[in-house]
């Protein structure tokens, strides 16, 4: 069981302290923000190193270096984003008349510049690992890369749990693009596609005669899956996922303006983003 439990372990702890590391930073005060990105462009250079130096490495050791590397690859491309640094041409609001198609175009070029640095980090990985044995560090990425997607979209659809405070102060304007739903089409899609492949990467890994190389590996892959759908869940279920991470996340100002939802015009999705007073909830 150790060689199954080791790895889900290792990769449920670094999950969830690069991700409270990466909020953590995102929310310190723009000053900062410049020299996170510059430590963190020097790791980037160590982390692509390193999926060169193990892609020849079939290994269970290998598959756990490709996995964190890969993490490290994906959390620079949040970090670059989240402190607006490689974000799209839109650093706006969406306008409030925008419906349909307009609506989502707006919403597409808040991220233009993020997507395409997604592209080219995936195959910039490709590349580094291309005709080797250990593909870990190449679908470590693409599950990330799938996932944050699909949330993303549903986000845009509406969910009934937003996670506004994961939001930067200087990115409160991209919360004008949410909506709260209790239920988007998309969501059943997105939830029984994570599963299954979760449920498939489980099968894979208990499979007889294969190497400890690929045990670890797909119990990683197969672990990450399944937290990434349990993030899913976080936007539909009353839980609060933000606990998660609250030595992270910046201390609520009670006396200020927080970000929540507001009730919409008739026929529209209430949206976040707009500030609203402690004193308007009748505390």
């Amino acid at each position: 069981m150790a060689a199954y439990a080791l790895p889900a372990l290792y990769a449920v702890l670094v999950w969830w302290f690069s991700t409270g590391l990466i909020l953590l930073l995102d929310h310190r005060p723009r000053a900062t923000h410049g020299v996170s990105m510059a430590a963190g462009t020097g790791v980037l250079a160590l982390a692509l190193w390193a999926i060169g130096a193990s892609a020849g490495d079939a290994s269970a050791g290998g598959a756990y270096v490709a996995f964190t590397a890969a993490l490290v690859v994906w959390g620079w491309q949040e970090m670059s984003y989240y402190m607006g640094y490689v974000s799209g041409p839109r650093a706006e609001g969406c306008p409030p008349d925008a419906r349909g198609f307009r609506r989502f175009r707006a919403a597409a070029a808040t991220s233009l510049w993020h997507e395409a640095a997604i592209v080219a980090g995936g195959l910039a990985i490709l590349v580094l690992i291309w005709r080797q044995p250990n593909l870990f560090a190449l679908w470590t990425y693409l599950v990330l890369w799938g996932m944050n997607l699909s949330a993303r979209l549903n986000l845009f659809l509406g969910v009934r749990n937003l996670n506004a405070e994961f939001l930067p102060e200087h990115l409160a304007y991209l919360g004008s693009y949410l909506r709260v739903r209790a239920m988007n089409p998309l969501f059943p899609v997105s939830v029984t596609a994570a599963g299954l492949a979760t449920a498939a990467l489980v099968l894979a890994a208990l499979a007889e005669g294969i190497t400890a190389h690929e045990v670890a590996g797909l119990s990683i892959l197969a672990t990450l899956m399944a937290l990434a759908t349990l993030e899913h869940g976080f936007l539909m279920l009353p839980l609060p996922s933000a606990a998660l991470w609250q030595w992270s996340l910046p201390k609520p100002d009670r006396g200020g303006p927080v970000s929540s939802p507001v009730p919409a015009a008739r026929g529209e999705s209430p949206r976040v983003g707009e500030p609203r007073h402690a004193e308007a909830e009748g505390r």
